[in-house]
C-alpha cells in the first residue's frame, strides 16, 4: 500500500504542476495580446532552452550512481557524489545566465521585434536559481519519495501560476519578473526539503570518487550532451519560428503545442516511476524485470492514445477557442493537429528519456535526439518560412517520425544484449519504498 500510495500522489503532484503551468500559459494568452503573448514565450522559451543546453545533467549520474552507492551502503562516495555535482550544477546555471545577459542587446533584431532586451535581462537569471533544483530532486528519488518530489513540483507551478496571473496585468517584463519571483521562492522551498532527504543517509566521511571518478564525469558529460539534444526539440521549434516569421506566429505555436506538451506531462508520473524503480533493478541485474516493465509500458500507452487522440483530433479547433481563445483557432489548428500525432507518438516512446540513464547508456539519448534535431531544424526553417506556424508543425512530426524509428530497432539491440548478459536468474524485488 505504501508503493501505491506514494506512485499515486506522484501523480497528483505532476499533473497538478502541469494544471497550473497550463493555467498560467492561458492566463498569459488571454490577458496579453498576441504579439506579446508570442513575445512571453519567446523569453521562456530562450531562457530554457540555454539553460538546458548549457547545464551540466548531474542528476541523471546522481540517480544512477547513487543507486549503486546506496545498495553498496558506500556512504561516503554518496556524500561526495552530491557535493560535485552541486557545483557542477551552479556553475552549468551560471554560464546559461551569463550567455542570456549578452544575448538580451540584441534580442530585437534577432527575433525581428522591439521591446525583448529587458524581458531577457530579467530572464537571464532563471538558469541560475533553478540549478539547484537538480540536485534536491535526485536526493528525494534516492530515497525512494518521488511523491514528495511531486508535490513540490507542483508546489512551484503553483507560485509561478501566481507569479505570471499578477505580471501580466502590467506586460510581459512584470510576468517575466513573476516567474523569477517564484523561482526564487520555489528554489528555496525544494532545496531545504531535498536537503533533510540527503540528511537522512547513514552519515559517513566524504571520500574520493577515485577511480569512479572518469565513469561518472563520461556520465554526467553524455547526460548534458544528450539533455541539450533534448532541449532542441521543444526549444528550437518556437526560436527558429520567430527568426524566420514574426511573435504573432510564435503565439499561434504555443496553443498548437500544448496537446503535445498535455501528453507528455500525462506520461510524466509513469517515466519518474520508470527511473526510480529500473535503475534500481537494473543495478542489481534484473533485466528482464525492466524490459518488460518497458513493453507493458508501450502497449498500454498505444491503447490509451487509440482512444484518446481522434476526439481530440476532430474537436482540437473547439478546444483551442475555449482555452486560448478565438483569436488563435485559425492560426494555431493545423499546426496542432500535426503536433498532436507528434505527441502520440512520443507519449508511445516516453520510456526512451528514462531507460538510456538506468541502463547506464546516455549516449544512446545524444544519437536518437541528434539525428532527430538535424531533422527538425532545416525543416522549421524552410517549412516555416513558406507555411508559417503549420510549416513548423509539420517539421515537427517528420522529425518525431525518423526518432521512433531509430528507437524501435535499438531496443532490439538493448533486449538482445541484455539477454546475452543476463546473470542465471534475478528475482524480481518485492514492491516497496525507501
Amino acid at each position: 500500500m505504501p508503493l501505491v500510495w506514494r506512485r499515486s500522489a506522484a501523480a497528483a503532484g505532476i499533473y497538478l504542476s502541469v494544471g497550473f503551468g497550463f493555467l498560467a500559459s492561458l492566463i498569459a494568452a488571454r490577458v496579453l495580446t498576441k504579439s506579446d503573448y508570442g513575445s512571453f514565450l519567446l523569453v521562456i522559451v530562450v531562457a530554457g532552452f540555454f539553460q538546458t543546453l548549457l547545464d551540466l545533467t548531474a542528476e541523471e549520474a546522481l540517480v544512477k550512481y547513487g543507486f549503486d552507492y546506496s545498495t553498496a551502503k558506500d556512504w561516503g562516495r554518496l556524500r561526495r557524489l552530491f557535493g560535485t555535482a552541486l557545483v557542477i550544477k551552479a556553475a552549468g546555471g551560471l554560464l546559461a545566465t551569463v550567455v542570456l545577459l549578452l544575448l538580451a542587446p540584441f534580442a530585437d533584431s534577432i527575433f525581428n521585434h522591439a521591446g525583448l532586451e529587458v524581458p531577457f535581462l530579467v530572464a537571464a537569471a532563471l538558469p541560475f536559481l533553478q540549478s539547484p533544483e537538480g540536485v534536491s530532486g535526485a536526493a528525494l528519488i534516492l530515497r525512494g519519495r518521488y511523491d514528495v518530489r511531486g508535490a513540490l513540483l507542483a508546489t512551484s507551478m503553483a507560485l509561478r501560476l501566481i507569479g505570471v496571473a499578477v505580471g501580466v496585468q502590467y506586460g510581459v517584463t512584470a510576468a517575466i519578473l513573476g516567474v523569477v519571483t517564484a523561482q526564487i521562492v520555489a528554489t528555496a522551498l525544494l532545496g531545504a526539503v531535498g536537503l533533510v532527504a540527503f540528511h537522512r543517509f547513514p552519515s559517513g566521511e566524504r571520500v574520493e570518487l577515485g577511480t569512479h571518478r572518469r565513469a561518472i564525469l563520461g556520465f554526467v558529460v553524455q547526460s548534458s550532451v544528450a539533455t541539450g539534444v533534448v532541449s532542441l526539440r521543444g526549444a528550437l521549434s518556437p526560436m527558429l519560428l520567430g527568426v524566420v516569421t514574426d511573435p504573432v506566429q510564435v503565439g499561434y505555436f504555443g496553443p498548437a503545442q500544448a496537446p503535445q506538451q498535455g501528453l507528455d506531462s500525462i506520461s510524466a508520473p509513469a517515466r519518474l516511476i520508470l527511473l526510480t524503480e529500473q535503475t534500481r533493478d537494473w543495478s542489481r541485474g534484473a533485466f528482464a524485470v525492466v524490459l518488460a516493465g518497458v513493453r507493458r509500458y508501450m502497449v498500454g500507452a498505444a491503447t490509451l492514445m487509440a482512444i484518446v487522440i481522434p476526439p481530440v483530433y476532430i474537436f482540437l479547433p473547439q478546444l483551442i477557442k475555449i482555452t486560448y481563445g478565438e483569436k488563435y483557432v485559425s492560426g494555431a489548428t493545423t499546426a496542432g493537429r500535426l503536433i498532436l500525432i507528434a505527441g502520440a507518438l512520443q507519449f508511445i516512446l516516453g520510456w526512451t528519456k528514462s531507460l538510456p540513464v538506468s541502463i547506464g547508456r546516455p549516449g544512446l539519448r545524444v544519437v536518437t535526439h541528434g539525428i532527430e534535431s538535424v531533422v527538425l531544424i532545416p525543416l522549421v526553417l524552410v517549412f516555416g518560412s513558406i507555411w508559417k506556424v503549420t510549416g513548423a508543425g509539420a517539421a515537427v512530426l517528420v522529425s518525431t517520425l525518423v526518432f521512433c524509428a531509430i528507437w524501435l530497432v535499438l531496443l532490439e539491440r538493448i533486449a538482445r544484449r541484455a539477454a546475452e548478459n543476463a546473470p542465471p536468474a534475478v528475482a524480481e524485488p518485492e514492491a516497496g519504498g525507501a
